[in-house]
């Protein structure tokens, strides 16, 4: 496996899965650029107004990954540690637990999910349906869709990041 940090652009052609899985692994790579080698405290560093935090940001996606392709695709319980949190008392507790782990906690978790969720993709053909349904259509989503979410939440959120990350050192970056 290539270092994880290293990123270089999606290829230009190809078929519509492998295009779809560069993207996404092209974001994977972004986050860990964006919010890599910092210390615990530059981890649970915010930019004010917001609360969010790179730490948080890192666990927060190794949730969205969970949910949407083990909860929601597969229809089986979530992984833990998101299994047994009490969500309705802190709605939000991936981002704000996030300052009591170690940027070795945080990352051993986002791997393992990135790694939960590499292999149901794997097993999957792009038209295959959700277990659950859409709250809005009551349609189940397909392989395709969730990968398309996945790529837009990497995107939208790496753009948060490329802000907190240079309130924080200075780095900045594509």
């Amino acid at each position: 496996m290539t270092d994880p940090t290293t990123r270089v652009d999606p290829p230009t052609r190809g078929d519509e899965r492998t295009l779809l899985l560069a993207f996404l692994d092209y974001h994977r790579r972004t986050l860990r650029m964006k919010a890599g080698g910092l210390d615990a405290t530059q981890l649970a560093t915010a930019l004010p107004p917001s609360e969010m935090t790179l730490g948080g940001m890192v666990k927060h996606l190794g949730l969205v990954e969970d949910n949407w392709l083990r909860e929601v695709f597969l229809g089986e319980e979530p992984s833990e540690p998101w299994r047994s949190i009490d969500w309705g008392a802190d709605y939000d507790w991936d981002w704000h637990s996030a300052r009591d782990d170690s940027p070795e906690q945080i990352w051993a978790l986002y791997d393992e999910m990135v790694s939960g969720a590499d292999a149901i993709i794997a097993d999957a053909a792009l038209d295959d349906l959700s277990a659950k349904s859409s709250r809005g259509t009551g349609e189940p989503f397909s392989l395709r869709w969730i990968l398309l979410h996945l790529i837009e939440e990497y995107a939208r959120h790496n753009g948060h990041a490329d802000l907190i990350r240079e309130s924080i050192d200075g780095e900045t970056g594509e």
